[in-house]
């Protein structure tokens, strides 16, 4: 059964969380598995999509935000794109696309960074929007302030909260065929010495980055923790070996219907509007080839098609009227 739990170390400007995806993370593998356009993801992508899942629901869960959470890596080698979206009440999603074969022990950058061309960007896309509003979307590059390649997801996402929110942060990630786990350890933001209320972005925030000894004794305790470790002992197991010394005030975990789980938002509807996207002209050239437009959602494998007599009424009026974007997924 899937989980997320939160905690606070106590008097000290520190929280924490975890999460262990069991079923969740299973099913994302069972539907990606049974596509038969893909197959299964070879081992060092199943691995690098399960820690993104695992650290984008931390995300999600550490923020107070209506509105969806999109992880995404991208770059130049044989993974193209890795994404992973969480919805505010922790329904997840996640979805790689891989062309050429990715075999044996590949890093990260050997994966999607080849030529250092790769990127990793969160969006945060409100539920609802002002007129005109965009999502907000930070990226950062797969390497560090010397252009060395960073060879970890938990680094990669790391460093992203340190230039995009100056906030400490410590993630240790790990997943394999059953189980996609993650630990989460951040410095709260601050004004004034040990005052956990503050902006996310301020003066006395930036002054405190790598120098609160509470955060950084924490966080070299928590790095500590081992992949088999994460990937195996339950949650207590892990907060009592970890901090044992410290006091900490737990919260109740997020379990069955409020943990995090797989749900997919494609639609029919959506689908007919991103075929629309792709004009009468096109439309009709498939179907002049084919039967029929088929659409296979990405995330869960479901497949949608439409004949000529369902592509005509998608171009009736009042249809065109209503399509709005353009993604079926």
């Amino acid at each position: 059964m899937s989980e997320l739990h939160k905690f606070l170390f106590d008097g000290l400007p520190v929280r924490g969380m975890v999460v262990r995806l069991t079923d969740t993370w299973t099913e994302i593998l069972r539907r990606r598995a049974s596509n038969t356009n893909t197959g299964a993801y070879a081992e060092p992508v199943r691995d690098m999509l399960g820690e993104m899942t695992a650290a984008a629901a931390l995300m999600q869960a550490n923020i107070k935000f209506d509105g969806s959470l999109v992880l995404q890596i991208f770059g130049d080698g044989p993974v193209k794109l890795a994404v992973v979206e969480v919805s505010p009440d922790l329904a997840l999603r996640a979805t790689a696309t891989v062309v050429g074969d990715v075999e044996g022990s590949v890093t990260l950058s050997q994966m999607v960074n080849v030529g250092n061309a790769g990127r990793c960007s969160i969006t945060l896309d409100p539920t609802t929007k002002f007129p005109g509003q965009q999502p907000y979307q930070g990226v950062v590059p797969l390497f560090d302030d010397k252009r060395h390649k960073i060879e970890k997801i938990s680094a990669v996402l790391e460093h992203y909260m340190l230039q995009s929110e100056q906030l400490d942060t410590t993630l240790v990630l790990a997943a394999n065929d059953q189980v996609a786990a993650g630990l989460l350890i951040q410095r709260l933001p601050m004004q004034g010495t040990d005052n956990l209320s503050g902006s996310m972005v301020s003066k006395e925030n930036e002054d405190e980055i790598g120098l609160n000894e509470h955060y950084n004794r924490i966080a070299i305790l928590a790095s500590s923790l081992r992949r088999d470790e994460l990937l195996t002992l339950d949650v207590d197991t892990i907060l009592r070996r970890l901090f044992w010394e410290e006091s900490l005030t737990r919260f109740e975990p997020l379990e069955g219907a409020t943990a995090p789980r797989f749900a997919c938002s494609c639609s029919r509807e959506r689908v007919g509007r991103m075929i629309v996207s792709l004009g009468r002209d096109e439309v009709e050239g498939i179907l002049s080839e084919r039967a029929d437009v088929e659409v296979a959602c990405e995330f869960c494998g479901s497949q949608y098609r439409f004949d000529a007599v369902d592509a005509a009424q998608l171009f009736t009026e009042p249809v065109q009227q209503a399509a709005g974007g353009s993604h079926p997924h």
